[in-house]
């Protein structure tokens, strides 16, 4: 062993093949050539929304499948899926084959990059693809075999070479690079060749001075500036791990709306919630059903929208005699529903607010795109207090508008305003932020658009009608 670490030390050859033979890629791997998204996936409005790819690098064995897995266990609530570098290696002919003490899989041209960047690309578009299995005791891909992989809210790409290709990097929204002891590392490799992969020791040590050691100080080494979180000890380290889960949580919630205006926040989105929203728009749902479930959605809007109120620190004596150290809600608070279906969302507002005041506003919305004001009754001194308005569908924003112009001549400043609701169309949000950049918008879920009749889509249909069972 200290004969091929001192060898390893010196001089060293990272080609492809110890005899320069094939030292030239195949021309799937050329470097020339450059995958891009169909052009339809990319102009499409109603494409799906893109998931976040992360690319997780380092060292063999250094434990990057162990925190692909953490990653994964700590994301339950959403689809996530594995793609592994390793699953792209090209298959060895039958000379090569008969040469493989001189093949160094370490070296980038031992893998299909331009497969694995179609997968990518295509699972980027919410495509399903067929992921190769390679045999590593024959060194071959299995021909009759492959893994279905279905599109998915964060794909994970693990491999030693996964930032070494510009090409592949540029797919990936979050990059990881695993460091960790190059000694642990040659320990863990040592087990895992000899168990799972059917190798003597000798063999294992020898193609780590050969191949994996030069491989590691030239190509994956150099990668780790482009990573944007390096994580030592790996899976060792939780902190570091909780933090970029925490991280992905976040971007996962953001709607690409939410970029443009920061005063914009969707709820996170669980299986929980998605549930919910499937459940209140199948136009089979029974009356009941769709209230309780609609209800059960408005308390979470709710619930996320008294978070952005302001609060002051208080410090009270437990029942033990201890002093516990937290926060005062804003007392000074209203509710404002617009008519009718804003009145769906008072009975949580109530159930969250003991004794909270809330005011009425009626706007006429046909015939005058929604500005025609016909009723309001508001607190007195509604000035004074921070609004919450309430009305679950956000279409074109006119009604919405028309009600913030007049809580505005109240006298509310327009940053002690939030708006309420469950559904949100992008126009509705471009011509309320536009109009209104100091207020804030919580929201359930952001649609895709309106159609010709003005209406979102694929939305709920009549949300007052339903909920008040006035829709027959």
């Amino acid at each position: 062993m200290d004969y091929m670490m001192e060898a390893a030390s010196g001089a060293h050859f990272s080609g492809l093949r110890l005899d320069g033979l094939l030292q030239t890629s195949s021309p799937r791997s050329s470097s020339s050539s450059s995958y891009s998204h169909p052009p339809s996936a990319l102009q499409d409005d109603n494409a799906p929304k893109q998931p976040f790819v992360i690319g997780v690098s380092g060292g063999t064995a250094s434990g990057k499948t162990t925190v692909c897995d953490m990653i994964i266990q700590q994301l339950h609530d959403h689809r996530v899926v594995l793609v592994n570098q390793d699953s792209f290696y090209r298959g060895l002919t039958a000379e090569e084959s008969e040469r493989v003490h001189e093949y160094n899989f370490d070296h980038p041209d031992a893998f299909d990059t331009e497969q694995l960047l179609e997968c990518i690309g295509k699972l980027k578009c919410g495509q399903s693809v067929n992921i190769p299995i390679y045999d590593f005791k024959n060194h071959r891909r299995c021909s009759e075999s492959f893994r279905k992989v279905n599109a998915s809210d964060v794909i994970i790409l693990e491999g030693i070479l996964v930032f070494h290709d510009q090409r592949v990097r540029n797919l990936m929204n979050m990059k990881i690079f695993v460091d960790t002891d190059a000694d642990v590392r040659l320990a863990r490799r040592i087990r895992r060749d000899t168990v799972e992969r059917g190798r003597d020791v000798n063999s294992v040590l020898e193609q780590y001075a050969k191949f994996v050691k030069p491989a590691f100080d030239d190509f994956v080494l150099p990668s780790k500036k482009y990573a944007d979180v390096i994580i030592p000890r790996g899976g060792d380290n939780h902190v570091a791990i909780d933090l970029i889960v925490q991280h992905i949580r976040t971007k996962l919630g953001q709607h690409d709306l939410c970029k443009i205006y920061p005063n914009v926040y969707v709820i996170q989105s669980t299986f929980q919630i998605r549930g919910m929203h499937t459940l209140i728009r199948d136009k089979e749902i029974s009356k009941h059903d769709f209230i309780f479930y609609s209800d059960r959605l408005i308390r979470l809007v709710v619930e996320h929208g008294l978070g952005h109120l302001p609060f002051t620190e208080k410090q009270v004596i437990t029942p033990t005699g201890s002093v516990y150290t937290g926060v005062d809600f804003c007392k000074k608070l209203c509710g404002v529903s617009i008519i009718r279906s804003g009145e769906s969302m008072e009975n949580a507002l109530r159930a969250c607010c003991k004794g909270i005041k809330i005011g009425k506003i009626l706007i006429h919305r046909d015939g005058d795109n929604g500005k025609q004001l016909i009723y309001e009754k508001l607190p007195k001194d509604i000035s004074e207090r921070h609004v919450l308005l309430l009305d679950p569908v956000l279409a074109t924003g006119n009604s919405a508008g028309q009600a913030i112009e007049l809580i505005l001549q109240k006298g509310v400043p327009e940053s002690h305003i939030i708006f309420l609701n469950l559904i949100s169309a992008p126009e509705g949000i471009h011509c309320v932020c536009k109009r209104f950049p100091s207020l804030k918008i919580v929201t359930s879920e952001i649609d895709v658009a309106l159609n010709e009749e003005y209406r979102v889509i694929p939305g709920m249909g009549e949300f007052g009608d339903r909920y008040f069972g006035t829709d027959d």
